[in-house]
């Protein structure tokens, strides 16, 4: 009897147990975390949504988008997946991830010449010509993910008299749109000044509606 009783007691204490930790580690942790979530970090908590001037969402800041051949937009990085051509052209989660090509790699420098060809024949436009020197790497290349929302000030420069023809403003005007939109280097130090594709072409959209 003694042994039954003892079982009994050691079952009972370890149900009380799961009972317990299931009500702290199941229940009021993730609603504890969730509402200091909600409270303090209430934009990255729900997924850095941007919106448009009506409200619409129309993505996340944290991942880039794909606007195929309409030049009216700036466009992003090339998007890499792990696809058989290993090109993601729009920007799928499930294809995130880098090509992994060497840097002699036959096939990434083919795509790296044509993808300079077609940034210099996209913004060539009366009465500005880029030059090859001036285009960046992420205009010609991935990230590491694919997903990349954002370009470097120097390349969306490029694209700013190509946008301007294309949406019928000015293209002082196109200029300060890239300014407002060009966030600093984190902390002043770490990392480099970037402009985020999918917040600038938001605000675009917003300015040629006008």
């Amino acid at each position: 009897m003694n042994s039954v009783s003892s079982t009994v007691r050691l079952i009972g204490a370890g149900l009380r147990a799961l009972l317990v930790m299931t009500v702290i580690c199941g229940v009021l942790y993730p609603l504890a975390v969730t509402g200091i979530a909600q409270a303090a970090f209430n934009d990255k908590a729900n997924g850095s949504e941007i919106k448009d001037g009506s409200g619409r969402v129309v993505g996340s800041s944290l991942i880039g988008q794909s606007y195929g051949d309409d030049l009216r937009w700036f466009q992003g990085r090339p998007a890499a997946g792990l696809g058989a051509n290993s090109i993601n052209t729009q920007y799928e989660l499930l294809l995130s991830g880098a090509t992994n090509k060497a840097a002699d790699n036959p096939g990434l420098l083919k795509s790296v010449h044509e993808a300079k060809a077609k940034v210099l024949a996209d913004n060539t436009v009366p009465g500005y010509t880029p030059q090859e020197a001036q285009i960046p790497a992420e205009a010609v290349t991935s990230s590491g993910s694919g997903l990349d929302p954002h370009i470097s000030p120097r390349y969306a420069e490029i694209q700013v008299h190509r946008v301007a023809e294309r949406n019928h403003l000015d293209v002082e005007q196109v200029q300060e749109l890239v300014r407002d939109h060009t966030d600093g280097r984190t902390l002043g130090f770490m990392g480099e000044p970037r402009v985020n594709v999918l917040e600038l072409n938001t605000a675009l959209a917003a300015r040629a509606a006008k």
